[in-house]
C-alpha cells in the first residue's frame, strides 16, 4: 500500500514534468509556424531565383533590345528601328502613351472657341489637312475636347505599355526621317500623349495642356548613330550616342511625370534654365523607371522631304500624311480668365494652356543635332547637367 509521502512525490513528479494542455497548444503552434516559414522562404527563393532566370515573366517586362529581334520594316531604313530609343515612364505617371487618332475622335475643331461646322465629317487622320483650309491656313485651328477637361475624361489617361512594351490598341509614336544626304539621316522619334499635366510651383498647377508631342531625334550617318537630341519644354539636350544610356544597343530616354520631357537620366530636372538640367530649382520634373515603353511596336512611319517640306508615307505605305500636314493645335485653345476651369493667372502662368503644334513644326530640317534656335548647341560627352 502506497503511503501518503509516495502519492504526494508521485503527484509532484507529474505536476513539475509534464506541461500543462495549454502549454503543448502553444508548443505545436510554435512547431507549425515555424515549419511555415521555413517552406514559404523556399518557395520564395525558388520563385526568385525561377524569375532571375527567365522562367518566370510575370514580374519583368520582355522588351526587344537587340537588331536581331527588333520590329521589321520595308521600304524604311532597318536601322532606324533596330536604334531606336527605349522610353521609361514615370513610376508616378498617370497619362500615359495615347492613340493619336482617338485625339481625333474624342475632339471638335474650332477656331476662336467657335465650332468648324463644315468640317469633313467624320474627321480622321487622313483627312485632318482639311482643316487647313480654315482659320489662317489651319494655324488658329484646335482640336477641343467634346468633355469638359475637369471631368477627368478616360481617354486622356491614355494606354499603359503591357509586358512587352506596346501600346495594345494604340498607336502612340510617328517616326519620321529626313535623308540629308551623304549617307547622313535624321531620325525623329515622335511620342503622342493626350495629356499634359504641368509642373506645380508653390502648390499652383501651371502649364496644364490636352495634346502632348515630344521627342528624340538621332542624328545617323552611314547607318550608325551619332548623337541623339531630348525634347524637354522649350528646348532641350543633346548628347553623342556613345554617351547616352543603353539596353543592349537602343539608347534609353526618361519620360519626365506628367509633362513627358525627355531626359537622358533618372532623377529631378529643374528646366528654368534650357539646355540645362539641375537637381533642384522652382520648375522639376521627375523621372524614374516606372514602365518601359517600346514606341516602334505602334507607330506610323514617314519619309520628310526638307526641300518641299512634304510628308510620304514610309514602310507599307499606309501610315495617315493628313495627320503629319495638319497645321494646326493638337488640343484645346488656352482658356480665358473668364472661364471658371482657368481663374487668375499666378505671377504671369495660367493652370489650362493652348496645345500643341504637330510634328511639322519641330525642326524636321534642323541644320545641328539641337532645333535651328538663338539657343547654343552643346554635344555632351557625359550624362548629367
Amino acid at each position: 500500500m502506497e503511503t501518503m509521502h509516495e502519492l504526494q512525490l508521485e503527484k509532484g513528479s507529474h505536476h513539475n514534468n509534464t506541461p500543462r494542455p495549454t502549454e503543448l497548444a502553444l508548443t505545436k503552434r510554435r512547431n507549425i509556424w515555424t515549419v511555415l516559414c521555413y517552406q514559404t522562404i523556399s518557395l520564395l527563393a525558388i520563385i526568385y531565383f525561377l524569375w532571375q532566370h527567365g522562367f518566370l515573366t510575370f514580374a519583368r517586362q520582355t522588351v526587344c533590345t537587340r537588331a536581331d529581334c527588333a520590329l521589321q520594316v520595308t521600304n524604311f531604313p532597318q536601322y532606324v528601328i533596330d536604334y531606336a530609343p527605349l522610353v521609361w515612364l514615370d513610376e508616378d505617371e498617370t497619362y500615359f502613351p495615347s492613340d493619336i487618332s482617338a485625339q481625333v475622335e474624342n475632339t471638335h475643331p474650332d477656331v476662336n472657341f467657335s465650332t468648324i461646322v463644315d468640317a469633313p465629317d467624320p474627321l480622321t487622320l487622313d483627312n485632318l489637312d482639311a482643316l487647313n483650309k480654315y482659320g489662317n491656313k489651319g494655324f488658329d485651328v484646335f482640336l477641343t475636347s467634346k468633355l469638359d477637361v475637369t471631368t477627368n475624361p478616360i481617354w486622356l489617361e491614355g494606354v499603359v505599355p503591357d509586358s512587352h512594351g506596346k501600346t495594345k490598341g494604340a498607336s502612340s509614336c510617328a517616326i519620321i526621317i529626313n535623308d540629308r544626304g551623304s549617307g547622313r539621316v535624321d531620325a525623329f522619334y515622335m511620342y503622342f500623349y493626350a495629356y499634359n499635366q504641368g509642373n506645380t510651383v508653390l502648390f499652383h498647377e501651371l502649364g496644364d495642356h490636352i495634346g502632348d508631342w515630344e521627342h528624340n531625334m538621332i542624328r545617323f550617318q552611314d547607318g550608325k548613330p551619332e548623337t541623339m537630341w531630348f525634347s524637354q519644354h522649350g528646348n532641350g539636350q543633346a548628347f553623342t550616342y556613345d554617351a547616352v544610356e543603353k539596353e543592349d544597343i537602343r539608347p534609353i530616354s526618361y519620360s519626365a511625370a506628367g509633362s513627358h520631357a525627355n531626359y537622358a537620366i533618372a532623377g529631378s530636372h529643374d528646366h528654368s534654365i534650357p539646355d540645362a538640367n539641375l537637381p533642384f530649382g522652382f520648375l522639376i520634373d521627375h523621372t524614374s523607371q516606372g514602365v518601359l515603353w517600346d514606341p516602334t511596336l505602334n507607330a506610323y512611319l514617314y519619309v520628310y522631304n526638307g526641300t518641299d517640306r512634304s510628308f510620304s508615307a514610309g514602310g507599307n505605305g499606309t501610315s495617315p500624311v493628313g495627320a503629319m500636314n495638319f497645321k494646326g493645335q493638337w488640343g484645346d485653345q488656352q482658356y480665358p480668365e473668364s472661364d471658371p476651369k482657368q481663374g487668375k493667372p499666378f505671377f504671369g502662368f495660367y493652370k489650362y494652356v493652348g496645345g500643341p503644334t504637330g510634328p511639322w513644326n519641330k525642326g524636321l530640317n534642323r541644320t545641328l543635332t539641337c532645333p535651328d534656335n538663338a539657343i547654343r548647341c552643346i554635344i555632351r560627352t557625359i550624362r548629367g547637367p
